[in-house]
């Protein structure tokens, strides 16, 4: 009888259940919504994620995939996956006293304005690895414990919404390294919650759970549990970790010299290193370290904003692509793609800044904006759209450049997400890195590894290298073309480099007078 493996990912979007054959192939799948609530009229800025919403939809998601395999006890483990930050209380019994205040929520600004006043972003970070942003689990804390004291004072312990869903099926409340990276209270060097930042925050260190390794075997699934998941009791329960690390380990990460880059809405560059290194050079190259999912090693990364870019200029001025779309029979990004493929490398003199949320590389400043520079009467609408993949791409090599600035070079770049499905954007970003870069074949490149997680927990993987030569399939390679290399190194240099310094005072205007 065969064993799978099921992986869970918790997103901002949608709940998947994912379960895997060995080598890495999709048995089953399913999926739920992620449903984003805004409970306070008066505040309808605020936003949370429900608590049965969450363990409702991912237990349905579970369900459908052990109904279509057809026998539960196939299932031989299972582990959790999905994003940071975003936590909630629970008392000794586990039951959740307020639900998740969710990443999209800005009620915590100032809370976030005071560890930068008062503390400083450069000395969280050589503390904590990280940077100091918004969403981090302590700012939410904080909160509660101003507006929310009495709840504060009954909470047992603050779970993070990975862990949650780990205490709903075997009962356990502990974290790993990686998720507890996203709360601005870890130590990164030791890999204990850092007494100091706890201190500085004023909450109670009793809130946060125990920290474990990624791939620790954490319980077995309870009979609540699988009763609503049709999980088999019994079930091996792995301990996972953050997402984008699965990710990362899932196109062979732990390999050395290999860079993984994750695009998708957001762009992720991952290096594999044995240890963090936290200096004001790292801080000022906008970099993080975050505990890896693979054991004893660290995760180098930047990121940025990037595919959501291409879903803005579509919804704002693809109204004539959707048109043709329809008539052709084929998607509004066929035509998008083959406008911008329409026309030659540097796409006529236009030029995107692609800083629509604030710039992450090679620094940090989130008064940038975003602009076209050089459009002339001559400008059509396909240069435009070449421009922003073109942007997006200098983006990727500003971001590689830093990242190897502190890490070291790289042999192999592996490109993974959603994005790699526009074959156009890939070849352009090879194209302007000048490098070779492959697109591995594998699905749902997060679920499967935090399902080899799940295989390493119960001993059906060694390690997570064996775990990698199991699951792992070539898939497209591409190759920069030598003319469009040259060209596009001149105009990164010559061009768009100096975009940002040149338009940065005119930026942090704009930002003061309308953001």
């Amino acid at each position: 009888m065969e064993s799978y493996l099921l992986g869970i990912d918790l997103g901002s979007t949608s709940l998947k259940a994912v379960a895997f054959t060995l080598n890495g192939k999709v048995r089953a799948s399913s999926s739920r919504p992620t449903e984003e609530f805004h409970p306070d009229a008066l505040c309808p800025e605020r936003s949370i994620w429900h608590p049965d919403s969450i363990w409702g939809g991912t237990a349905a998601a579970i369900h459908d995939v052990v109904d279509e395999i057809g026998d539960a006890g196939q299932i031989a483990a299972v582990a959790v996956t999905g994003m940071g930050m975003d936590g909630l209380p629970v008392n000794q019994q586990g039951q959740w006293l307020y639900p998740f205040i969710s990443w999209h929520d800005n009620r915590t600004f100032p809370q976030h304005q005071w560890w930068l006043e008062n503390v400083g972003a450069e000395r969280i970070f050589k503390t904590c690895g990280h940077a100091a942003l918004l969403i981090n689990s302590i700012n939410r804390l904080m909160w509660m414990k101003e507006h929310e004291p009495e709840i504060l004072k009954s909470t047992d312990k603050w779970l993070l919404i990975e862990d949650y869903v780990n205490m709903m099926l075997c009962g356990v409340k502990a974290t790993d390294y990686s998720m507890a990276a996203t709360t601005q209270v870890l130590d990164c060097e030791k890999l204990t919650w850092s007494n100091e930042m706890i201190e500085l925050s004023g909450v109670e260190a009793r809130l946060f759970p125990q920290m474990l390794p990624s791939g620790t075997l954490l319980g077995e699934v309870n009979a609540q549990a699988g009763k609503v998941t049709g999980l088999k009791v019994g079930t091996p329960v792995v301990l996972g970790g953050h997402d984008y690390l699965m990710g990362a380990m899932a196109a062979g990460g732990m390999e050395p010299g290999t860079l993984v880059d994750i695009t998708g809405t957001w762009e992720m560059i991952t290096s594999k290193t044995d240890h963090p290194v936290l200096t004001s050079q790292a801080f000022k190259a906008g970099v993080v370290w975050d505990p890896h999912v693979i054991k004893g090693t660290y995760c180098l990364f930047i990121d940025a904003v990037a595919a959501s870019m291409l879903e803005w200029y579509r919804s704002q001025f693809g109204e004539l692509e959707k048109q043709q779309a329809a008539q052709l029979g084929a998607t509004e990004w066929d035509v998008l793609m083959q406008e911008a493929a329409s026309v030659g490398v540097g796409a006529g003199g236009v030029t995107f800044l692609p800083h629509l949320s604030g710039c992450t590389a090679p620094v940090k400043d989130p008064q940038s904006q975003g602009a076209f520079v050089g459009i002339a009467h001559t400008s059509t609408r396909a240069m435009f759209i070449r421009a922003v993949i073109e942007g997006l791409s200098y983006q990727a090599r500003q971001m590689i450049e830093s990242v190897e600035a502190i890490g070291g070079p790289h042999q192999a770049i592996r490109v993974i997400g959603g994005a790699t499905r526009n074959t156009f954007w890939m070849q352009v970003k090879a194209d302007v890195l000048g490098r070779q870069i492959e697109v591995p074949d594998m699905e749902e490149a997060t679920c499967l590894g935090v399902a080899m997680t799940a295989g390493i927990g119960v001993g059906l993987y060694t390690d997570e290298a064996d775990a990698f030569r199991r699951v792992y399939h070539p898939g497209c390679v591409y190759e920069p073309i030598p003319a469009a290399v040259e060209k596009y190194e001149q105009l990164y240099q010559e061009i768009y480099k100096p975009i940002y310094e040149a338009l940065r005072p005119v930026h942090h205007r704009v930002y003061q007078l309308f953001r």
